[in-house]
């Protein structure tokens, strides 16, 4: 899949499910109920023990049927594996330019972490695709994005922290690109019991609201 075609799927979609879980056996059981549930998109995090194998299953097993990312990616290095394990685009927790750059060397999306003003602009010019703003519930949630997004209309921006069922309409609503779910739509607890038919129906509610919030579900029409 191109790099333009992932940045334009990914925006449709508008939610980044982060797979942060103890195995790759249950970051793979996990993906799976959140494609499930009708989100196409998932990111799987460098925290996840195996996550290299969980990458590669997924991307066998889905193909461009959904967008693959990886997820907590600290330096080039790990970029480049994630790449070669089938990763269509890289998130980082915070702002590390040799990352980025890696990312556009191989034309592959990368939404580095950054906060503040200063660093958002920054992790821009250095060439994001967009930017993970996290922990943003920490300074406002969506309040935060529209703010942002006043001064910087161009920047693309994907707030993690803060996001559920009760807010992520706001977080739409303020002008975000997507978001990114964590333990909200994945938790330890549900993938421990192997509850993942739990983890299919909340994906299911946030799918729905994300029709909601840009008035395309049945209902609206």
């Amino acid at each position: 899949m191109k790099h333009s075609e992932i940045l334009s799927r990914m925006k449709e979609i508008a939610i980044v499910p982060i797979v942060r879980t103890s195995s790759a056996a249950m970051a793979i059981a996990a993906v799976e109920a959140v494609y499930e549930g009708g989100i196409p998109c998932v990111e799987i995090t460098m925290t996840v023990e195996g996550a290299v194998k969980a990458l590669e299953a997924v991307a066998d097993r889905y193909g461009d049927r959904i967008l693959l990312g990886a997820g907590t990616v600290l330096d080039p290095e790990t970029a480049r594996i994630c790449m070669l394990a089938g990763a269509q685009f890289f998130v980082t927790p915070s702002l590390n330019t040799r990352t980025i750059e890696a990312a556009k060397r191989y034309s592959k999306p990368v939404f580095p972490g950054a906060l503040t003003p200063t660093e958002i602009l920054t992790a821009w010019e250095a060439g994001a695709d967009g930017v993970k703003v996290f922990p943003c519930s920490a300074v406002g949630g969506a309040k935060y994005i529209k703010a942002v997004k006043a001064p910087f209309p161009q920047i693309e921006l994907v707030p993690t922290g803060g996001v559920n069922l009760d807010t992520i309409q706001d977080f739409l609503q303020a002008g975000s690109a997507a978001v990114g779910v964590g333990g909200e739509l994945v938790d330890a607890k549900s993938c421990a019991e192997k509850n993942y038919q739990l983890i299919t129906e909340r994906a299911r509610k946030f799918r729905q609201a994300v029709e909601t919030a840009r008035g395309t579900n049945s209902a609206a029409q």
